[in-house]
């Protein structure tokens, strides 16, 4: 029997097939399986940090002077070269948007060398940088033997460290906003008869103002957790260098308790950053 007369059983589909027709968004198992260990290889180191911390003494760990001081170096020089890469990052942003036009070659180039800090290892730009701005160094050599002025092993070369590693970072936070921005509005600038830095200053910044804010939270986290390039440019000189993820590092051989916070502290502006920006300005963290 077919048409409107037709049973309703005999229109319904089966019940074995429907048991056994995939769901909709579902995943076969072997995928399921391999994206659960994935997960754990990503929360459990986490979860074991979390879970082996010593929250009885948390606080009392965190108030020693050692901590302190290290604290107070690291959020000061991640301040300083955040507003560093801010002054210098959205230019280059700026530069990285318009050169769209550019010839192939030189496009690619320009690219990566933006790039090339977020791929590097952090060892060998500390190793870079020593070679450029070292008492030997081709820049550096200079400094010492006309200005007196040494680089290395200095609270500046902490602040030069992390600008080297975070400013990626900022750059294509706010390279992303320039491209995605409304360039109408500059255009009306520009027939009125506005000057290009009156309409960056103006327009265009406005425009990018969210995109440039959260390049510089992702640049100051970045910076805020930097270890090789600092360790191998800085050193670690108590109150002069050493920053909290040298102080962690160094606390593991001898004070594990005093790790794990300073770790645990460092766990906390991480994941806060994540709070602040998602949904907001990281569409890629949505929930």
């Amino acid at each position: 029997m077919s048409g409107p007369e037709a049973p309703a059983r005999e229109r319904r589909p089966d019940r074995a097939a429907r048991r056994t027709a995939p769901r909709h968004g579902g995943l076969a198992w072997p995928v399921a399986v391999l994206a659960a260990i994935g997960l754990a290889v990503l929360v459990l180191p986490l979860v074991a940090l979390v879970a082996r911390a010593p929250w009885g003494e948390l606080g009392e760990l965190l108030a020693r002077e050692s901590v302190l001081e290290a604290l107070v170096l690291s959020v000061g020089t991640a301040v300083v070269a955040t507003a560093a890469c801010l002054v210098l990052g959205v230019p280059l942003a700026a530069l990285l948007a318009r050169a769209a036009a550019w010839p192939t070659p030189a496009r690619r180039l320009l690219r990566a060398a933006v790039t090339v800090p977020l791929v590097l290892p952090p060892v060998v730009g500390g190793i870079a940088l020593l070679l450029l701005l070292g008492r030997h160094g081709i820049l550096g050599g200079l400094l010492d033997e006309g200005l007196g002025i040494t680089v290395p092993f200095t609270t500046g070369a902490v602040v030069i460290a992390q600008v080297f590693v975070s400013l990626p970072f900022l750059v294509f936070a706010v390279e992303g906003a320039l491209r995605s921005a409304d360039r109408r509005t500059e255009l009306a600038a520009a027939t009125l008869g506005a000057s290009r830095w009156q309409v960056f200053r103006h327009v265009t910044l406005p425009l990018v103002a969210p995109g440039v804010a959260a390049g510089a939270v992702l640049c100051f986290t970045r910076a805020l957790g930097e270890f090789g390039a600092t360790i191998t440019f800085a050193g670690s000189l108590p109150g002069v260098t050493r920053t909290l993820p040298i102080a962690s590092y160094l606390a593991m051989q001898t004070d594990p308790d005093e790790a794990i916070a300073l770790a645990l502290l460092l766990l906390a502006v991480s994941v806060a950053v994540l709070l602040l920006l998602r949904d907001r300005w990281l569409p890629g963290v949505r929930g």
